[in-house]
């Protein structure tokens, strides 16, 4: 109950005080770049029920159609807004709103797409799973070399599923198990001492 009075309070003060970054951000998109200013992704979120992620749009239109849904080093559908908001994490803002609906939570494992998420043993889904996705985790702070990885395998949808996501499920785990408010307060302090630095 705590957890989610705080999603529902953060997150609708946040998306009150950061209203005129949401302008500025929506504006340079539209200005760079062709389509819309909102992405919209299907991702696995609380107990295995699906919903639509919001993100500030980084790619270009059809971007999914191009390639993988994972991003590879410079990808060259990554638009040059898309680069600054990816770097300083601001296209993840508009998950505000999934937190304030209570599709998310502020702090918890990062959602996956069906396609990824079924690649799991069906115990550490069920695990995954049973707690609300989150904007951020520690997995987020501490685990930063995916992209490199990606970037230096001949298969990185191979790569990805066997060497990235047995890591981030280890990250996962360790939240599912060892979750408390008091934790989740000390990740919202690393994420914000990660983005000013």
């Amino acid at each position: 109950m705590l957890k989610r009075s705080f999603d529902i309070v953060s997150s609708a003060v946040g998306l009150v005080l950061l209203a005129p970054i949401f302008v500025i951000v929506a504006l340079w998109i539209r200005f760079d770049s062709k389509g819309p200013v909102l992405f919209r992704q299907i991702r696995v979120g609380l107990n295995g029920k699906t919903f639509s992620i919001l993100k500030f749009r980084t790619m270009v239109i059809d971007a999914e159609k191009k390639g993988l849904q994972v991003t590879v080093g410079r990808d060259p559908r990554i638009t040059v807004s898309g680069n600054f908001l990816r770097r300083s994490k601001l296209d993840e803002l508009p998950q505000l709103l999934n937190v304030l609906i209570g599709e998310m939570s502020v702090v918890g494992p990062r959602p996956e797409v069906p396609e990824y998420m079924n690649e799991y043993a069906s115990d550490v889904r069920a695990a995954i799973l049973s707690v609300r996705p989150g904007i951020t985790d520690k997995a987020s702070i501490e685990y930063t070399n995916e992209a490199e990885i990606l970037a230096k395998s001949e298969d990185p949808r191979a790569a990805y599923i066997n060497e990235v996501m047995p890591i981030k499920a280890q990250y996962y785990l360790e939240y599912v198990k060892n979750n408390s408010f008091g934790s989740d307060l000390v990740i919202i302090f690393q994420t914000l001492k990660k983005i000013a630095s």
